[in-house]
C-alpha cells in the first residue's frame, strides 16, 4: 500500500481554477493526496520531493491542459514521464481535447493516446465518483474504549458498579457535509461493521422479555457502515439545508438544543428524507438500518442483554436510573438527552446504542419474528408502523436491551417524540486502506 492514493500533477496556472478544488474534494472523501502546496516546503529539493512523492503514490492523476504543456517546465515533464512509466495514470483533460494534443504535442500524444481520459467538463463531483470506482473507497482506523460490568463483583453501595475498560479499534470513513446556508463543513463518521452471523431476539428467560422479541433465530448480516453516533443536530441542520427530495424538513426540530446532542422530534418520514438528501449530495447510498443490522451492530458480538454484560449502569448509558436491571444498581436520571459520545462505545465502536434516543429502523412492525428474513434485509411487508430500537433517556433499562423493540407511527413529529432520533448506514463497494 502506498503512502498516498493519488499524486496530483498539474500546471501552476490551473491551481486556483481546478487543481486545488479537486484536491480539497479528494481530501474530503478521505483520499491521501500528494499535492505540491502541502508537500513541498522552503529549502526542499524539488526534483527529489517529486520523485519521492511519485514512488509513494498508487496512481498519478494528471491534469492535462494547454498550460500543462505550454511552458515545457522540467519538473512537469519529469512528473509526466515518471507517471507514464509507473503505468498508473488517471488522465483528466482540462480545457483541451485529444485532437489538439495530437496536433500540438504529437510526441506526448503517442505516449498517452491509449489511456482512457475523463474531461473536467464533467465536473469535480463526477471525477471524485470515478476515482472511487477506480481506486476503491478509502477508510481509516480509530481506537476507542469499551466496557464490561463485573456482575460477580457488583457492590451493594449505590452507584458503585464495577466496570472493566478495554481498548479496541475499528475502521471508518468520514463523510463531509457542507451546510449550504452557513458554509460550515460538518463531518459524519461511519464505522465499518464486519459481516457475520448472530442469534437475533431475546431468550424467554431474559428479564424484560416480550413475545415480540421471539422466536430467536439465526441471521447472517453482510458488512456495512453505520454512523458512529446518532445523527446530531449539527449534522441534521447541514442536511436539512440541502435541496428537497420528497418532503420539507424543519431545520431545528429538537426539543433539547445543542450541536452535539442527537436530533430528536423527527419522524420516520423525516429520517427517510434526510437519507435521500444525504445520498444525493454524497453520491453514496445512505439509508436507515434494517432491524437485523441494528441489533447485530448493537450487540457487537455479545449475547448478553447489553453489550456490557448482564446489566447496565448510568455510567455507560443515558436512561432512567431510578430503575434497575438484574443485579445492577440505581443511578442517575438526567431527564434529557446527552451529547453523543459521552459514554464508552460498544465492541464495534458505536456510541449511544443503548439509551439516549430511540432509533428508527427501515422495517415495519411485526408482532414476532415468525417468517422474518434471515439475510439481514428489511422486513417491510405488513408493518404500517416502523420499528424503533435502543431505548431512550426516558425509559427504564429493560427497554434499552439489545433485543428490545418498540414502534411508532411514521409521521409523528411533536413534543412527545423528544426521545426519538436515528442513525444512518451506508453500503459501499471495494475499499482501500
Amino acid at each position: 500500500m502506498g503512502e498516498y492514493h493519488v499524486f496530483l500533477s498539474h500546471a501552476s496556472e490551473d491551481k486556483e481554477t481546478f487543481a486545488r478544488p479537486l484536491y480539497e474534494r479528494l481530501i474530503d472523501e478521505n483520499y491521501r493526496v500528494w499535492y505540491d502546496e502541502k508537500e513541498i516546503e522552503w529549502g526542499d529539493k524539488l526534483n527529489r520531493k517529486i520523485t519521492e512523492g511519485l514512488k509513494k503514490s498508487q496512481y498519478g492523476m494528471v491534469v492535462i491542459s494547454p498550460n500543462y504543456f505550454a511552458k515545457h517546465k522540467e519538473w512537469t515533464f519529469m512528473e509526466f514521464n515518471n507517471i507514464l512509466e509507473s503505468d498508473k495514470i488517471l488522465p483528466i483533460l482540462h480545457g483541451i481535447e485529444w485532437p489538439q494534443i495530437q496536433r500540438n504535442h504529437p510526441k506526448e500524444y503517442e505516449r498517452i493516446k491509449n489511456w482512457v481520459a475523463i474531461s473536467s467538463d464533467e465536473g469535480i463531483e463526477y471525477i471524485v465518483q470515478q476515482t472511487q470506482r477506480k481506486l476503491g473507497f478509502p477508510i481509516k482506523r480509530f481506537e476507542f474504549q469499551t466496557a464490561k460490568i463485573s456482575t460477580n463483583l457488583i457492590s451493594t453501595v449505590r452507584g458503585n458498579t464495577p466496570l472493566n475498560y478495554f481498548y479496541k479499534s475499528a475502521e471508518y470513513f468520514t463523510q463531509t457535509l457542507l451546510n449550504p446556508v452557513t458554509l460550515e463543513k460538518v463531518s459524519m463518521e461511519m464505522v465499518a461493521i464486519p459481516g457475520g452471523t448472530f442469534i437475533m431476539g431475546s431468550p424467554e428467560n431474559e428479564e424484560g422479555y416480550h413475545s415480540s422479541q421471539s422466536p430467536q433465530h439465526q441471521v447472517t448480516v453482510p458488512p456495512f457502515f453505520m454512523g458512529k453516533y446518532p445523527v446530531t443536530q449539527k449534522q441534521w441542520r447541514a442536511v436539512a439545508a440541502l435541496g428537497k427530495v420528497n418532503i420539507d424538513l424543519e431545520s431545528d426540530p429538537s426539543r433539547f438544543k445543542g450541536d452535539n446532542l442527537p436530533v430528536d422530534r423527527v419522524s420516520w418520514n423525516d429520517a427517510q428524507e434526510f437519507c435521500a438528501r444525504l445520498s444525493q449530495m454524497a453520491n453514496k447510498t445512505y439509508r436507515l438500518p434494517t432491524e437485523a443490522e441494528w441489533e447485530y451492530a448493537c450487540r457487537g458480538g455479545t449475547t448478553t442483554p447489553f453489550y456490557c454484560g448482564e446489566t447496565i449502569s448510568t455510567d455507560l448509558a443515558n436512561y432512567d436510573g431510578n430503575y434497575t436491571y438484574g443485579q445492577g444498581q440505581k443511578g442517575e436520571y438526567r431527564e434529557k438527552t446527552t451529547e453523543v459520545g459521552k459514554f464508552p462505545a460498544n465492541p464495534f465502536g458505536l456510541y449511544d446504542m443503548c439509551g439516549n434516543v430511540w432509533e428508527w429502523c427501515e422495517d415495519g412492525w411485526h408482532e414476532n419474528y415468525i417468517n422474518a428474513p434471515i439475510d439481514g434485509s428489511a422486513w417491510t411487508s405488513l408493518g404500517s408502523k416502523p420499528v424503533l430500537r435502543g431505548g431512550s433517556w426516558i425509559n427504564n433499562p429493560q427497554l434499552c436491551r439489545s433485543a428490545s423493540r418498540n414502534l411508532n407511527v411514521r409521521v409523528v413529529r411533536d413534543y412527545f417524540s423528544n426521545y426519538i432520533g436515528f442513525r444512518v448506514v451506508c453500503v459501499v463497494g471495494r475499499i482501500i486502506r
